[in-house]
This record gives C-alpha cells, sequence and structure tokens, in this order.
C-alpha cells in the first residue's frame, strides 16, 4: 500500500475518496472517457450524415399521390405534399381568422402547422411550390384522375388530361385510354429520339465537317498566301467538298422537318385543377403517370425509370431534372487524369528526395514548402492552373499547333486537361508525403542485404524498397483521389460549366477532347443548391447527386484499397 502511494503520489493519510480519484488521473482513465467519447462522437456525426444524404437520396424518385386542397377563402391547390413544419402566422394573418382558429393557435403557443406542395405548372403560375396553412384548409383529397406529367420544358405539370389528340383521333371528356397513350408516348419519344440523333448526330457532323474546311482554307491562306496555286487547289478542293456537305445537310434538314410534321399529329391538352388549359406535343413529355392509381409495381416502374434517366441522361430545366451522366464521366474522367499525372511526379519526387538526395538544410527547406503547400487554399492553385496552364501553356500551343482557329481559343482556355494538372499540383504534396513516409518504413536491413548481394542502388529501389512501399504509396494516392474528386473552387476557374451536354469522347479525331470544357457532380452540386430558380426544386436533386457523388469517390477509393491489399498481401515482410 506504502508502495502503491508512493507511486501515484498520494500520502496514506489522504481520504478513500481523494486516492480513489488519484488512482484514477495517474491510470489515465478519465482521458480515455474523453478520447472515447470524441471517436463515438465523430462515428455518430458521420453516420448521421451519410444516413441523412443516403434517406433523402434514395427517395428523391419515389412517386408520390397528388393532394387536391379546397381553401376556406375559395379556390383549390394540387401538388405533391413535400414537407410539413411548425410557423407562427403574423398578425395579418391572424386577423383574418374566425375565433376558432384563433384560439387553436393560441393552444399551441402561436404556432400553426403548414404543408409545402409541389404544385408544378411554373408556366401557368410562375411558381414551382406553394405553402398551405392547416386553418386555411377546408378540405382534401386524392382524385383518382390527377396525372403528374414530366415534361422537357417548364418542369411537370400536376392537373387532369383534357384531351388527346393521336393523329387526328381525339378523345376528350371521358377518361382516356392509358395503355393506347402510352403506346402512341413510346412512339412520339422514338421520333424525338430519331430527331435528336439526326440534329446532334449526322448534322453535327455535317456542321464539324463544314468547320473543318473553313479551318484547311484558312491555314492554306495562312501557310502558302493566298496568290500561290497551293492555295488555290485547295480553295478549290474546299468549294467541292463543302457543296456536297452542303447538298447532305439539306437532306437531312428536310428529314427532320418531316420528323417534326408528323409529330405535330400527336398532342396532349392538359387542365390543372384551376381550369386553365396546356397543349403539349406528346413527344415532350418524358413521363406521365396516374398519381393517386398507381399500383407498387407501378410506382417502382417510375422509381426505376427515374433512376434510369438520372444515371443516363444530361441535364434539363436548369439543371434540376434529368440526368446527371456529363458529370459523372467528367468527374470520373478529370480524377482519373488527375492520378495519372500525380501518381509518377509525387512518386519520383519522394524517391529522389528520400533515396538519393543528400541530406541538408536544402532538402529541408524542400520538405517544409511540400508540406506548407498542402495547407494553400484550392482557390489559389485554380488562379494559378488559369493563369500559366491556359493563358501561358495552353495560348502558347494555340499559336504553334492551331493558328488557323485563333483568336477562338482551343487549349487557351479553361478544359479538362488543365483541371487534371491544377489539382494535381493540388494532391502532389499528399503523395510526396505519404510516399516518403512509405520509403522510410521499408527496414533499413532489406536495402543493405540487397546491395551486399551485388544489386545496384537503382535494383535496390525497384525490386525491393518500391514493391514494399508500394501499399503506403497506395494509401497517398487514395487519400490525394478523395481530395481532387471532391474540390471545387479551382475547378469553377479552369473547366468546369454549369452545362455541357456533349462528352470529351466522340467519334471525331482525336477523339478524346481534352481541351472541352466538363461538368463536375461537386459543381452540379453547388449550382443546384444555390443557383437554381428555386431552392426547393433543387434540393432533391442536390440529395440524389450527393448520394452519387460520394459512391463514386467511395468506389474510387475501394478500388484503390483492393490493389493495395492485394500488394500487402504480395509483398508481406518476411524471410528471404
Amino acid at each position: 500500500m506504502e508502495a502503491r502511494a508512493r507511486e501515484v503520489g498520494t500520502p496514506l493519510s489522504a481520504p478513500p475518496a481523494v486516492r480513489r480519484t488519484s488512482d484514477l488521473a495517474a491510470r489515465g482513465e478519465p482521458f480515455l472517457w474523453l478520447f472515447g467519447g470524441a471517436l463515438g462522437l465523430g462515428i455518430f456525426m458521420i453516420v448521421g450524415f451519410l444516413l441523412l444524404v443516403a434517406w433523402n437520396g434514395i427517395s428523391t424518385f419515389w412517386p408520390k399521390p397528388i393532394e387536391v386542397v379546397a381553401l376556406k377563402g375559395g379556390g383549390l391547390v394540387a401538388g405533391e405534399p413535400t414537407r410539413a413544419e411548425s410557423f407562427r402566422p403574423g398578425p395579418e394573418r391572424l386577423a383574418g381568422l374566425d375565433a376558432a382558429a384563433r384560439a387553436a393557435i393560441e393552444r399551441n403557443g402561436g404556432h400553426a402547422r403548414r404543408t409545402l406542395y409541389r404544385i408544378g405548372n411554373y408556366d401557368l403560375y410562375n411558381e414551382d411550390f406553394r405553402w398551405v396553412a392547416d386553418f386555411e384548409v377546408a378540405g382534401a383529397s386524392r382524385p383518382a384522375d390527377m396525372v403528374f406529367v414530366e415534361r422537357l420544358e417548364w418542369g411537370p405539370f400536376v392537373g387532369r388530361i383534357k384531351e388527346v389528340d393521336l393523329d387526328g383521333a381525339r378523345s376528350a371528356g371521358a377518361a382516356p385510354d392509358l395503355g393506347r397513350l402510352s403506346s402512341a408516348h413510346a412512339a412520339a419519344r422514338a421520333r424525338w429520339q430519331r430527331l435528336r440523333e439526326i440534329e446532334r448526330g449526322a448534322i453535327g457532323e455535317v456542321n464539324h465537317d463544314l468547320n473543318a474546311e473553313r479551318l484547311r482554307l484558312r491555314r492554306a491562306a495562312l501557310d502558302h498566301g493566298r496568290d500561290g496555286p497551293r492555295f488555290r487547289q485547295v480553295e478549290a478542293e474546299v468549294a467541292a467538298r463543302t457543296a456536297a456537305l452542303e447538298r447532305a445537310y439539306a437532306g437531312l434538314t428536310a428529314e427532320a422537318e418531316a420528323i417534326r410534321k408528323e409529330d405535330g399529329k400527336f398532342r396532349l391538352t392538359l387542365a390543372e385543377i384551376g381550369g386553365k388549359e396546356k397543349t403539349v406535343p406528346l413527344s415532350e413529355v418524358v413521363r406521365l403517370y396516374p398519381a393517386n392509381d398507381l399500383s407498387l409495381w407501378g410506382k417502382l416502374r417510375v422509381y426505376v425509370s427515374r433512376w434510369a434517366e438520372f444515371l443516363s441522361d444530361e441535364p434539363r430545366e436548369a439543371n434540376t431534372e434529368g440526368g446527371v451522366l456529363p458529370a459523372i464521366f467528367g468527374t470520373a474522367a478529370m480524377t482519373l487524369l488527375m492520378v495519372l499525372v500525380v501518381a509518377p511526379f509525387g512518386v519520383l519526387a519522394a524517391l529522389y528526395l528520400r533515396e538519393y538526395a543528400k541530406q541538408g538544410k536544402l532538402v529541408s527547406v524542400v520538405r517544409i514548402s511540400v508540406n506548407n503547400l498542402a495547407g494553400v487554399p484550392s482557390i489559389v492553385y485554380g488562379v494559378f492552373g488559369l493563369g500559366f496552364f491556359a493563358y501561358i501553356v495552353g495560348a502558347t500551343i494555340d499559336q504553334l499547333v492551331f493558328p488557323e482557329r485563333l483568336p477562338n481559343p482551343t487549349f487557351g482556355t479553361g478544359g479538362l486537361l488543365w483541371s487534371s494538372l491544377t489539382l494535381a499540383l493540388l494532391t502532389v504534396p499528399v503523395v510526396v508525403v505519404a510516399t516518403e513516409e512509405a520509403l522510410a518504413a521499408v527496414p533499413r536491413s532489406m536495402r543493405e542485404g540487397s546491395l551486399a548481394c551485388g544489386a545496384s542502388k537503382w535494383q535496390t529501389i525497384r525490386y525491393i524498397v518500391l514493391p514494399r512501399a508500394m501499399p503506403g504509396i497506395m494509401t497517398g494516392l487514395i487519400l490525394a483521389m478523395a481530395r481532387g474528386a471532391g474540390e471545387v473552387a479551382p475547378l469553377m476557374l479552369v473547366g468546369v460549366v454549369k452545362l455541357a451536354p456533349e462528352l470529351p469522347v466522340d467519334g471525331f479525331f482525336p477523339y478524346i477532347h481534352l481541351e472541352r470544357s466538363f461538368m463536375h457532380l461537386g459543381f452540379h452540386i453547388y449550382d443546384v443548391g444555390f443557383q437554381s430558380r428555386n431552392s426547393e426544386a433543387g434540393k432533391p436533386m442536390v440529395f440524389v447527386t450527393t448520394l452519387l457523388l460520394i459512391g463514386l469517390i467511395a468506389a474510387m477509393n475501394a478500388t484503390a484499397i483492393y490493389l493495395r491489399n492485394r500488394l500487402k498481401r504480395k509483398y508481406a515482410v518476411g524471410h528471404f
């Protein structure tokens, strides 16, 4: 007991409670509780955030019923109930209520409930959502004939089908034949898809070839002058080629016009709850379903079709609807290109600093500089990337390789390549530090054994050091990938845009166009959440895009972790 008291520095004369408290402090148990509580709180916050994103993202595309609300002051409101909340009515609203409603609000502490309805019909109402307080409601119902119509323009339409015109065969007044309407809608969407292929595909190719011929003629003028025989020869070839392309353009335009004329024979007349009508071509209807008369199988079909559209189509309606395929492709392509650039430079720099450079003040300064670069704000990298890569390197490339396209820049503006290089600069300190630590963790005895067997320094590094340091190097690449994929601020300056439906990969030489602007899931989240016309309309897309971005980063990281674990098993340290 005396020895124990001397060990913890507590006199034997101290009360038992004081001695127990001192023993706990000596063993560090209060700090252990603190550390464990901090860890538990951190895990709770992360799991809570992921569950919040997952729940809101997964439930975004589930079809909701349409309620028709009769107001006490007259009028009807129809829409999807989105969420409800408690609020405090102002004096002007309380003044117009009857005594029973005011008494109910006073009993609730001056608060009332209200529901937010997604009413759609933006082209008619000039708003997408409307709040309806409970004390304004006279009654609510869910009629079976209410339909939810998703359109290419103006967002969804909430109302009833007034008339269906299928190539002169009109049906009005009675409930439409949804089976026949569905078949006609599928044919109309096929015509719309064919028209899109002509306009973006065939006519796009003709326009590309016409522009290429124009640039070819201008290049000949720059290289040979306008008075030389070579220029006249190229001019004649360009004229013949241009005439053939213009004939092809006229034929494609005539075909597109015929499809439009045929498409105009299939129309749908809709009526909102107040009686206002809207006629839309059937081909511009993306999806139509009776919201209050859907079976579970019907709801699943709508849910799956919305997910398929989200993952495979381009955005529409200011990015608040449609898909995000260009953003998925842009995020993945930029991240992979960044890794291809940052991996060799980061690993080579760390190899030189750890294995070849003479340790001294200069190397210490370099290491300090690398560590400080990791703390530079990302927007500074964006400014540097725009100024150096785009305005200096890109402008020089345009002058040397693409003079015929000037003053329109090719590489002299933001693009996929410059964005990847900018993020590579941003993440290279992470790779350098992780690689140095991985190299330092390789036992020195392995190096000495290899050298003693007659291997050169490079052979030792290549066959002994690098394989065993590779798991640590992969850890650095995983961290760099995770940070680079989520960065947005520098990309806003060096290539990312609000809408770029064309992917940087197509059938035109050189097939991969790294100079093009692109879309990014991180910027898409920012744009929809803070730049859309209605934050409520963009909120569901924010959650589902956030879920997709987290999933994409998790998939890329999981692939890298799998490779790292394989390397660990392959190069496990053991006896030789």
